[in-house]
């Protein structure tokens, strides 16, 4: 494992996070921020499912002033859970809650710039300063007030809400969205106040990893040493929410970066918190692991010098501990893997591969082999061989054989723990001696629970595809209470939320929360029931205009909340019909669909 990085302490409330802190876990609540008693009603649903922080946010001073009668009303009821304040384009308000809460978040892109119109400037770099300098006159008063009252604050950047004066100079990239964060970091340290945590997020993994990775970097050439919060934002509902935020967060916190998370799934708050500890715990577990002898620095740096081929990538159906043959009718494996037998049940057009004691010569059939065949293999004349492979077994023998045959030698690479670091470092190994075979990522688990199987899963497998350093992936399952269609579904589900394969369609949809004036969890089951075929589609359901357009901008489609009861639709970044009521908005969403895909 990585060393956990080291960063300083802020202080929020009584639960102070970074330094030696466990990770801290939280939620944002989806109530109207001037609904006083469903407000406090839903915090505690939040905090008694074990939240550490509860958000909610103000869109102007009247919401940010009515967090006193909900702090007042928790306190008194026994809670002492801190509350942050989540601002957009509203410094007053920003302001005021500063004097009342624990921690207030702000976002760069909209705290001192105008809403995003996606229009392009050109900057003189004297133009450029002085843009700079009207930030420091808005949010120097802001620091001011939290120094005065102790509380602390969220930079919080958002890959949909850059500015349009950093999307001029930067691009619609991570240098952009690390360049917004940097400009107030300065500041804080300019101003000497040092109670700031860091997010910077998007709903692409692969973007809101990258983007993270190349903060730290940055902070570090600095010398600053901020806590970071994570989140996968509009990561979705059910196993598509699950899979791709333990992709995104569950890859940086095995790199040691990360000290307070967040799950933002399209269902009710209090769901994302079990869905956080389990990710927390399996990380902790991890913890524990022996490290492992590495050849050389194996960071996340270096490994971008190891990436693989640019094919997509391929999946193997692990069947070797059931006598159930059956696939999903879209998500269909490329192999299936039997374990020591065939059996009359396996699909006819489905390869088979089997382990080498069972293996003989047929239509669609392939060997695995182990150390324990070794020489057998060394012999074997098939024109597609599997060869199971762990670190501590590489030998030169073994890498010069491989180095002579790579079109018919398919490595299968494991631990017997799961140690995402020794699997790293087999595959740096590979690659310095020149060996391009293609590489499948195999783990096997013992769970009981899909939810718990796909959220370890993801976190094991997921930095692998995102950093483009397998070929396949495998898993499997010793219990028989998972059904292996579903595991096979969680194996699409990681390529998928990596970006590496794309398998269905693909829905980007917030959380909710308090701006959101539309039932967004009941919207978005519409949506994914009336679009499930049009694969590789991406289909965008956003509570409002603070993220939505933004987000959107990878999508083909987006539904976005536009006022009470009133939904705009968007055709790629081009509103294209505004002002739709509520109950008739799914349906011209299906409507706009069709019509463009004609």
């Amino acid at each position: 494992m990585y060393k956990r990085r080291k960063t300083s302490v802020v202080f929020i409330g009584n639960t102070p996070v970074g330094g030696e802190n466990p990770v801290r876990i939280q939620s944002m609540t989806n109530t109207s921020t001037l609904d006083t008693e469903g407000s406090i009603r839903q915090s505690i649903r939040i905090i008694e499912a074990g939240g550490e922080y509860v958000r909610l946010t103000a869109q102007g001073v009247r919401e940010a002033e009515n967090l006193r009668p909900i702090k007042e009303g928790l306190r008194a009821l026994g809670y002492y859970t801190p509350l942050v304040a989540d601002i957009h384009f509203n410094p007053k308000a920003a302001e005021s809650a500063a004097k009342i809460v624990e921690k207030v978040r702000i976002n760069p892109g909209n705290f001192a710039d105008p809403v995003k119109t996606f229009k392009t400037f050109e900057y003189s770099d004297e133009e450029y300063r002085q843009e700079l300098e009207k930030i420091k006159e808005r949010f120097i008063p802001f620091l001011n007030i939290c120094k005065e009252y102790k509380t602390a604050i969220r930079i919080g950047v958002n890959h949909g809400s850059l500015s349009d004066r950093i999307m001029s100079r930067y691009g619609d990239t991570p240098h952009g969205m690390v360049e917004s964060c940097m400009e107030f970091l300065r500041i804080c340290v300019e101003e000497f106040f040092s109670n700031v945590v860091i997010s910077i997020k998007a709903s692409n993994t692969f973007v809101m990893v990258e983007t993270v990775r190349l903060l730290v970097e940055r902070m570090n050439k600095e010398g600053m040493a901020f806590p970071l919060h994570l989140g996968v934002t509009e990561a979705g509902d059910g196993e598509d929410g699950r899979i791709k935020s333990a992709v995104g967060i569950g890859a940086l916190l095995v790199e040691g970066i990360g000290d307070t998370i967040r799950v933002s799934l399209s269902e009710n708050p209090e769901a994302e918190i079990p869905v956080a500890h389990l990710l927390v715990d399996y990380i902790r577990e991890k913890e524990k692991l022996p490290l492992v002898e590495k050849p050389q620095d194996i960071s996340p740096a270096t490994l971008k010098t190891v990436s693989r081929r640019k094919t997509i990538p391929f999946v193997i159906s692990d069947r070797s501990a059931t006598t159930d043959y059956s696939v999903h009718s879209e998500l269909v494996p490329e192999y299936i893997y039997a374990g020591k037998q065939i059996r009359k049940e396996l699909p006819d057009k489905i390869p088979v591969i089997v382990d080498f004691v069972s293996f003989s010569p047929g239509k669609n059939t392939f060997p695995l082999f182990t150390m324990k065949e070794k020489e057998a293999w060394l012999t074997c004349q098939e024109d597609l061989q599997f060869f199971a492979l762990k670190y501590s077994e590489l030998n030169t023998e073994i890498l010069c054989f491989l180095k002579k045959r790579p079109e018919t030698v398919v490595l299968i690479y494991s631990t017997t723990q799961n140690h995402i670091y020794e699997q790293k470092a087999l595959i740096y190994t590979l690659k310095n001696f020149g060996i391009n075979n293609p590489v499948v990522l195999r783990e096997v688990y013992d769970e009981q629970d899909l939810e718990t199987f796909q959220i370890k899963s993801a976190v094991d497998c997921g930095s692998f595809f995102l950093d483009n350093l397998a070929d396949g992936i495998m898993l499997g399952n010793k219990k028989a209470d998972l059904r292996p269609q579903s595991v096979d579904a969680c194996g699409f589900g990681i390529l998928q939320a990596s970006g590496r394969r794309i398998s269905k369609t693909e829905y980007i949809s917030c959380p909710s929360c308090g701006r959101t004036l539309f039932d967004l969890q009941t919207t978005l089951k519409k949506v994914k029931s009336a679009t499930p075929h049009l694969k590789g589609l991406k289909i965008a359901v956003m509570g409002c205009i603070v993220n939505g357009p933004g987000e959107m901008a990878d999508a083909d489609y987006g539904y976005v909340g536009a006022g009470a009861g009133k939904i705009n639709l968007y055709k790629g970044k081009e509103c294209v019909l505004k002002n739709i009521p509520e109950e008739n908005a799914v349906n011209e969403l299906i409507k706009l669909i069709k019509k463009s895909s004609t």
